[in-house]
């Protein structure tokens, strides 16, 4: 059965194929790029860090909010204690790009990670360039080698690196290839339906001493209290934000509520 990841994977592997840039010079040039915020550290001051994600749409919800302006987006979810942003930079299936996150980059001081999917040592030279402090690394995307190479090109470069995982076996090979950041994502790869308590379940295979990070599905105070007791030091939060009357509110409201459940 073709997933939407297979499908969207195999277009960026497409796309990926086409690029003809010379890597010794992307490197160099994203060497040459002012450094990068640290993301990994914005995640483990006390409390559950929130990663507001900047989402216009997506292959299961359609339009989320196609107009949304990424820096007012980006200020509001700031202002409401977001310890870090997420901006989709997609476009075929996401309707992002890297406007937006360097919109959103430039109207705020917290770190932003480019939630995208990275499958060449040129898309993390990319994230680097367009101003991203983070990049996404898809454990179900990528074979045994190249996890560990995009991880190595992402600390060359300075970025941080969210290694996302769908179970246990996903955690091991990501804890082997290095990962000292892992996102535990609760969207099913097959249908793209959630299951709200998979990260309840991955959570103990997370090794000690590596940063927990759940996505997808919390789309409440609530959810995000239940998480920070499971052990998780942040949420990745999309969907629920981006409708949120009040982006700013609904993060703060996420802290709190963490903050309250593990006194």
């Amino acid at each position: 059965m073709t997933t939407y990841l297979d499908r969207i994977i195999a277009s960026h592997r497409h796309q990926a194929g086409l690029d003809r840039r010379d890597v010794v010079q992307l490197l160099a040039d994203a060497e040459a790029r002012p450094g990068p915020r640290p993301f990994r550290s914005a995640l483990t001051g006390p409390g559950l860090a929130v990663i507001a994600e900047v989402k216009r749409r997506s292959p299961s919800a359609g339009a989320i909010s196609a107009d949304v302006d990424p820096a007012a987006q980006a200020r509001a979810y700031a202002s409401g204690g977001a310890a870090a942003l997420s901006v989709l930079t997609d476009a075929e299936f996401f309707g992002g790009s890297p406007a937006d996150l360097a919109a959103a980059r430039a109207a705020v001081e917290v770190p932003v990670l480019r939630k995208d999917f990275t499958v060449s040592v040129a898309d993390v030279c990319d994230a680097r360039l367009m101003g991203a402090d983070a990049v996404l690394l898809i454990v179900a995307a990528l074979d045994g080698t190249e996890l560990p190479e995009l991880l190595g090109i992402a600390r060359r470069l300075g970025l941080a690196a969210l290694v996302e995982c769908h179970d246990e076996a996903e955690v091991e090979r990501a804890a082997a290839a290095g990962a000292d950041l892992i996102g535990v994502n609760q969207r099913d790869l097959l249908t793209f339906e959630v299951d709200t308590g998979r990260a309840l379940r991955v959570a103990a295979s997370i090794p000690t001493g590596v940063v927990k990070v759940a996505e997808s599905g919390i789309r409440s105070a609530a959810d995000a209290a239940r998480l920070a007791q499971a052990g998780y030091d942040a949420v990745l939060v999309g969907e629920a934000l981006m409708r949120a009357a009040d982006p700013a509110a609904a993060v703060a409201d996420m802290r709190s509520a963490a903050a309250a459940s593990v006194r």
